[in-house]
């Protein structure tokens, strides 16, 4: 399976949720949907992997990438839902990223976030 995504803004936050795999060949798709994020968001980004089946290093790194461009945009990148084959494991060198258990818990630490306003997706998005 490919990489899919959707990018719902909220008050004050953005939500882009993963549907796939994220290795190394998908990493292009994510840097884009990231894009996206920046341009057409505020606020900090929850990144939701619930329907995210896996994450090569390669796509780990650049999970790790995408928290660095947000932060110099002054915003911030937190995760949702792991993916139960790995973790992503901080090196350091990074801004820091929250790390919820699911994006109900997320968006719960967001308590002023309010319904979705907006979303785009990419055109495999499952409905």
């Amino acid at each position: 399976m490919t990489l899919v995504w959707r990018y719902t803004t909220h008050t004050g936050l953005g939500v882009l949720s993963l549907a796939g795999h994220l290795g190394t060949e998908a990493v292009p798709q994510f840097t884009g949907a990231v894009g996206w994020a920046l341009a057409r968001g505020r606020g900090p980004v929850i990144l939701d992997l619930t329907e995210l089946r896996g994450w090569s290093a390669g796509g780990q790194l650049a999970v790790a990438d995408a928290a660095r461009k947000l932060a110099a945009e002054g915003r911030s990148l937190e995760l949702a839902a792991i993916p139960p084959d790995g973790s992503l494991v901080p090196d350091g060198s990074g801004p820091p990223m929250k790390v919820h258990t699911d994006l109900g818990t997320a968006l719960a630490a967001h308590r002023d976030c309010g319904e979705e306003q907006r979303e785009w997706r990419s055109d495999d998005w499952p409905e």
